[in-house]
């Protein structure tokens, strides 16, 4: 090995570790691939994503499916001006309202949901 032998607990850029020691990780900034800049960034700006935008949601069997024509009522389980879900790619990161924009619908981002990572 080198001129010094390292314990299992003590390796080389960390912080020695012993007994009641507390683990601190490196600070972000050390980290060189962190992007810095939007211009950082412009390898994922062509990747596309899917943006569903959900107002509630019902259950029903089959045989009432089948039964529904034009016009019939589907009873959601939100309440009027109840926050929807804005899901990317069949995760929710946001919650937002309906608005109205020219002759289209569109949503408003109101809260931006932080989930943990796995």
């Amino acid at each position: 090995m080198a001129d010094k032998d390292l314990e299992l607990n003590e390796l080389p850029g960390e912080p020695h570790r012993s007994g009641n020691d507390t683990y601190e990780p490196a600070i972000a900034d050390d980290v060189p691939d962190k992007p810095r800049s939007a211009a950082d960034l412009e390898a994922v700006y062509d990747i596309p994503v899917q943006v569903s935008a959900v107002l509630g949601k019902s259950s029903m069997q089959v045989n009432q499916l089948l039964k529904l024509g034009r016009g019939a009522v589907v009873e959601l389980d939100r309440k009027v001006g109840e926050a929807i879900d804005i899901y990317v790619n069949n995760r929710l990161v946001a919650r937002g309202e309906v608005v109205v924009v020219e002759d289209r619908l569109g949503i408003t981002m109101t809260e931006i949901i932080k989930t943990e990572r796995s």
